[in-house]
């Protein structure tokens, strides 16, 4: 929001919040955009993201910034915000919104975009942000039975190194163990399918010899 206001693309420490997808402060995909707003230049978005990654700060401004400001509408919502539109729409419309897709459909009434043209798309299911939602809506509906399942089940986890080879072995170890795991599973639905066929066919060779005598 900073960037399409005032062309700040600045590295700042994170905020945790109810959106923890959204507690992103260098984002991944946004040298794309980058790109495209340097004239498809990569020499200059290269000089960009080299400054950025020693300074950590990247400012754009007059015609690029316009043009920014061109491309994108946006606008920010902190938790009372976000809390506020789920809250809303729950109450008048029925629908729960998970606390990411809030800030986006809070983002579309502060641009003032509501209107029959304007798709809100949501980001997740409620269900997996049950104590950030029961801040806004309690009770809660009622999740969907696959999702209530997870609830029930038991964790499993493992600890790795900070190392990305051993990872990375982890990793490749694990999927070899379920690729044997599902050879092994079909080989014995294998087996079991022939022994039914034999089965079958030992009824009907017993039937045809009864038949004959």
């Amino acid at each position: 929001h900073r960037f399409f206001t005032k062309g700040e693309y600045h590295r700042y420490d994170i905020n945790k919040t109810i959106s923890p997808s959204m507690d992103i402060c260098v984002s991944s995909n946004f040298e794309r955009y980058l790109y495209h707003l340097a004239g498809d230049d990569a020499t200059i978005l290269a000089g960009w993201m080299k400054n950025f990654e020693s300074t950590g700060k990247l400012t754009i401004k007059g015609k690029q910034l316009e043009q920014a400001k061109k491309d994108f509408s946006s606008a920010r919502a902190d938790t009372g915000m976000t809390l506020e539109v789920i809250k809303k729409y729950n109450d008048e419309y029925g629908y729960m919104l998970c606390p990411h897709s809030a800030v986006g459909v809070s983002a579309v009434h502060q641009a003032k975009e509501v209107n029959m043209h304007t798709v809100a798309l949501a980001t997740a299911h409620e269900g997996k942000f049950p104590d950030a939602c029961r801040r806004a809506v309690d009770p809660l509906p009622t999740p969907p039975p696959e999702l209530s399942k997870l609830w029930k089940l038991k964790t499993r986890s493992s600890n790795c190194p900070n190392d990305a080879a051993v990872v990375q072995a982890f990793v490749e170890k694990r999927i070899e163990e379920r690729l044997a795991k599902d050879d092994l599973s079909r080989q014995l639905k294998k087996a079991a399918l022939a022994a039914v066929v034999v089965g079958v066919a030992a009824v009907v060779a017993q039937t045809l010899m009864k038949k004959r005598r």
